[in-house]
């Protein structure tokens, strides 16, 4: 019977490390425990979900600020390249030309920053903090700057990077 036991709870301990890659509002806590009665022994597996880590979405609840992507014979670049906003508002950045583009916060250092930006992020994202690639004019990337905490955050546009286009949001 012990036996028994120590495999049942091998085997669950075994699967719950075997689950896959976590995220942070994904990850579980597993606890067995036994008890036997006279010539039966019950094994427990209790699997919860530990509780949502920051970084959860948060809607734009403020101003939505406007950015150009642009690539033309001047080069390519953002349209402003520095930003201010307030915690809440939102910027949309819209495809103008040269194209493919995207919105890439992923050498943000401040780490709560980074979660929460990528969790503002819509659309199948590119990688952490990375948005989609827009293709066609009027194409748009919309972020939620709510939640993020007060600082200045560099982002770039990956298939652009060689050619400096890069720009800052300051959030207050």
């Amino acid at each position: 019977m012990r036996f028994q036991n120590i495999a049942l709870i091998t085997g669950a301990v075994l699967l719950g490390a075997c689950g896959g890659e976590k995220s942070a509002t994904d990850s579980a806590a597993l606890s067995a425990s036994t008890m036997t009665t006279g010539t039966t022994t019950t094994t427990t597996v209790d699997v919860g979900t530990t509780p949502p880590a920051a970084g959860m979405a948060a809607p734009i609840t403020g101003t939505t600020h406007e950015v150009k992507m642009i690539g033309d014979a001047t080069g390519y670049r953002f349209e402003p390249a520095a930003l201010t906003v307030k915690a809440g508002d939102g910027i949309k950045w819209v495809m103008v030309s040269g194209g493919p583009h995207n919105v890439d916060f992923s050498a943000v250092t401040n780490a709560a920053a980074k979660a929460q930006i990528d969790a503002n992020m819509t659309g199948t994202k590119m990688g952490v903090a990375s948005s989609p690639l827009v293709m066609q004019p009027n194409e748009v990337i919309a972020v939620s700057f709510a939640n993020v905490p007060a600082g200045t955050y560099e982002y770039i546009c990956t298939p652009h990077a060689a050619m400096n286009m890069k720009a800052t949001v300051t959030v207050q």
